[in-house]
């Protein structure tokens, strides 16, 4: 079985930096916005903090719902124009998001940019690549992944400013302008994917029938490992300096251990483009699962002053399995209908990411830095998921040569 790749001028750096650029925005506009944004929106409608955060996760599971169908889409028709669809509809929830003066337009909005996440966020650009590149494209999904990281850090302190300097109401504006000026011309530079060969489209005889079988357990369990580490990164993010400080760390050693998650994501993800790219994302996919617990048992070994270990171990955990969200189904799977297998995986996923703050911050409060132990044994469980996955699945579930 084989995809037709595009053979545009555009080389695969440039669409590196073109999409992971795009997707640099499209990550500070929409799910890194609340952090700076929702204390001066909740002051001025009259609300409180926690409505920003419920709205986000309400477009969080909206954008898991579309995902499946956004995938197959970009499957039938590659991701081009979809993903500037999708700069159209950021831009619309922001400046609706500028105008809101009650909650009926705060969610309205929400709702709009749930869509936008839906279609223009990871899951997307990974179907977009493998749809440009085929088997090919877990290079280029590890490059995006290095470039977009950088969305907090760039993002928070620009938004900070802007609101700062001329209020919330305009920092979302500014982000809507940013969307329309640069990120949507960034994603109409991307190449055309090709017409996709009879021979590419999955098959339906009998003899695949048990390969299907064996594709539908290994989507479960890939569901549930990437619900599972969705989980850990969302939970623990909302609750790290206070975590820490409950280990005993002072509010100075937790922000200095906190400041090291960004760069410990980056330096594992340049990790994987280099030395484990050699390797199935398996590999990859496994060791990031063990970080997690690893950091959690040093923690608790050597206290506040092992904390910058725990966090280092934990960014680089969460950095690798981004990039695995998009690989590993492509090395298991093919290319083939990649953008609808990631929608559906990715489902679990975004209902616990949704949730996991809220569920950890009342573990907290009830049980204290014991709760640091729930997330351990989900990337434990989510390991030994891993472990029933064979490198050779790729195989065995379509019958079929990808490359």
């Amino acid at each position: 079985m084989r995809l037709l790749m595009s053979r545009g001028a555009a080389s695969p750096f440039a669409v590196v930096v073109a999409l992971g650029s795009a997707q640099t925005i499209a990550w500070a506009s929409s799910y890194y916005l609340p952090a700076i944004l929702a204390a001066p929106i909740a002051h001025d409608l009259g609300l409180a903090p926690t409505y920003l955060f419920g709205a986000l996760s309400g477009a969080l599971v909206i954008s898991g719902l579309l995902g499946p169908r956004v995938g197959h889409a970009i499957d039938t028709f590659g991701g081009r124009s979809l993903l500037a669809v999708s700069n159209l509809v950021f831009a619309a929830g922001l400046l609706l998001l500028s105008v809101s003066h009650g909650v009926a337009l705060l969610i309205a909005a929400w709702i709009l940019l749930g869509i936008g996440m839906g279609m223009g966020l990871y899951e997307a650009a990974f179907a977009t690549l493998a749809r440009i590149y085929g088997a090919n494209a877990r290079a280029t999904i590890t490059g995006i992944t290095l470039i977009a990281g950088f969305a907090s850090t760039l993002g928070w302190p620009l938004t900070t400013w802007l609101a700062s300097e001329y209020g919330w109401r305009a920092a979302c504006q500014v982000w809507a302008v940013i969307h329309i000026g640069l990120a949507l011309p960034l994603n109409l530079s991307l190449p055309r994917a090709a017409p996709l060969n009879q021979d590419s489209r999955p098959g339906t005889g009998a003899s695949q029938h048990s390969g299907r079988q064996s594709e539908s357990f290994a989507m479960m369990l890939l569901a549930y490992i990437f619900a599972a580490a969705s989980f850990v990164s969302s939970g623990v993010s909302a609750i790290l300096p206070t975590m820490l400080v409950a280990f005993g760390a002072t509010p100075a050693q937790a922000l200095f251990a906190g400041a090291l998650v960004g760069p410990a994501q980056v330096g594992a993800r340049l990790l994987e483009a280099g030395w484990l790219s050699r390797f199935h994302p398996l590999l990859s996919a496994r060791l990031a699962m063990l970080l997690n617990p690893i950091g959690v048992l040093a923690l608790v070994a050597g206290g506040p002053w092992l904390a910058p270990a725990f966090t280092v171990l934990y960014g680089a955990g969460n950095g690798i399995i981004t990039i695995a969200r998009g690989t590993l189904p492509l090395a298991l799977f093919g290319p083939a209908g990649f953008g609808r297998r990631v929608g559906m995986i990715s489902l679990p996923s975004r209902a616990t990411g949704a949730f996991a703050p809220l569920a950890l911050g009342l573990m907290v409060e009830h049980f204290g830095s014991s709760a640091l132990w729930i997330s351990a044994l989900a990337s434990v469980s989510a390991f030994v998921a891993l472990l029933l996955l064979r490198a050779d699945q790729n195989a065995h579930a379509t019958g079929g040569e990808h490359s």
